[in-house]
């Protein structure tokens, strides 16, 4: 039995990513733009200098090099059923990135919708969540947004449900959002859509490093996440239900397999990559205490992650509040914490959020500033022709010390 809890050693756990080491100028180098990608353990560089040394091949040959690189596909693809609890691995499709992925089941789906359904998104979307379905209005599909409250930017729930009608045939929702962090209630979103007969896609990229993903508890019919998100290689993974999987058609060559999963992967795929993958599952399982890639060690080493980061996220948000002028947008309440991903977005006004970023860039402090693609919530926010937001972003190897620093450059601002 992996404990349920075990205390982060933070040193520990730095010592397995190489990037953290990395100085410019004869000083560190703190990463805080990790929503647009976390440095990876050195196990994922192993693992992918592995597969291009002992097993670079195609798939399906009668050779050694082509059956060690097929045996590790099938490995990698376990692991990610386990890292979302998918009930089998048909049901898990790898492809470039969670856009990529999306665009291309969206036009398979689209194959039977007919003008007047309809499609409900929210405005807490990255845009890789929204423009696929906008797509589709040129064949006659409505899209309905649904609203947030602000300044905390929480789904509105009750807006969602009004959005739905006979005519809904999917909901598409983030898990949390890239660019203020709002983790909705997915299962109240489920029920709702399920209720109406649609189908609900959730977008895991932002939340895939910050917390257990459960594809059965959230009852979605579909899940698309990133793994470079949660410190692996530039891929994207896809769940979907298995019974649609085998009934939407997908758009492919002729040659390639009918069955699942390979329906839905047409061309070869990003084996070194995957190879990859590997690596980032098993540093996550051995985070929770196992040497086996399984699921309760990813539920494990998300049980160690999120008390961390949330004490992070906390200290942060307080600090930001002691300098005049700073206005967060999300969820800054302290015994709401566990609602939001570790992700801060701010403006200080009359500052512009890339002034803040290059102060902060000159102090070796790496954030991000705009709209993170996250159009339709800077939009809702007023804030598109103001520059967006600065976005700092934490994951589970930032340490108190590098939250201080950020708080006091931020303060000794020069704009």
């Amino acid at each position: 039995m992996i404990p349920a809890t075990i205390d982060l050693d933070l040193q520990s756990v730095r010592r397995h990513f190489p990037a953290l080491a990395l100085e410019i100028d004869g000083r560190p180098v703190v990463y805080l733009d990790n929503p647009a990608g976390t440095q990876v353990p050195q196990r994922v560089i192993d693992r992918t200098a592995s597969y291009w040394q002992t097993m670079n091949a195609n798939h399906g040959g009668v050779f050694s090099t082509s059956e060690r690189s097929d045996a590790l596909l099938l490995e990698v693809r376990a692991a990610a059923a386990a890292f979302v609890n998918a009930a089998s691995p048909d049901e898990i499709v790898f492809g470039p990135n969670m856009t990529t992925l999306t665009f291309a089941l969206s036009r398979a789906i689209a194959r039977e919708l007919r003008p007047g359904d309809e499609i409900v998104v929210t405005r807490l979307e990255h845009d890789g969540n929204v423009s696929p379905w906008l797509a589709l209005q040129e064949q006659g599909v409505i899209v309905r947004f649904a609203d947030i409250t602000t300044p905390d930017c929480t789904l509105d729930l009750d807006d969602l449900v009004r959005q739905l009608t006979a005519r809904t045939r999917l909901v598409a929702i983030t898990h949390a959002s890239n660019a203020v962090g709002t983790i909705p209630d997915l299962q109240a979103v489920s029920r709702a859509a399920h209720a109406v007969g649609a189908w609900v896609w959730v977008d895991a990229v932002h939340y895939g490093p910050h917390g257990p993903i459960d594809v059965q508890s959230i009852d979605c019919d579909f899940l698309v996440c990133s793994s470079y998100k949660f410190y692996g290689p530039h891929l994207g993974i896809l769940y979907g239900r298995r019974e649609l999987l085998q009934r939407l058609r997908p758009y492919k060559v002729r040659p390639a397999s009918d069955e699942l999963p390979g329906r839905w992967e047409t061309g070869t795929q990003n084996h070194e990559g995957l190879a990859g993958l590997l690596g980032a599952y098993e540093y996550l399982a051995d985070l929770g205490g196992s040497k086996v890639v399984r699921r309760e060690a990813f539920e494990a080493a998300m049980a160690r992650i999120q008390p961390h980061e949330q004490a992070l996220a906390a200290r942060l948000i307080a600090g930001l509040g002691q300098i005049r002028g700073i206005q967060i947008y999300g969820i800054t309440a302290p015994d709401q914490l566990h609602r939001r991903a570790p992700t801060v977005s701010l403006i200080w006004p009359p500052h512009r959020p890339e002034a803040l970023a290059r102060w902060l860039a000159g102090h070796n402090i790496f954030t991000w500033h705009g709209d993170h693609y996250a159009t339709e919530l800077i939009a809702r926010l007023g804030l598109k022709d103001r520059g967006g937001t600065l976005r700092i972003g934490l994951a589970h190897y930032n340490t108190a010390s590098e939250v201080d620093l950020v708080l006091e450059v931020l303060a000794g601002f020069k704009g």
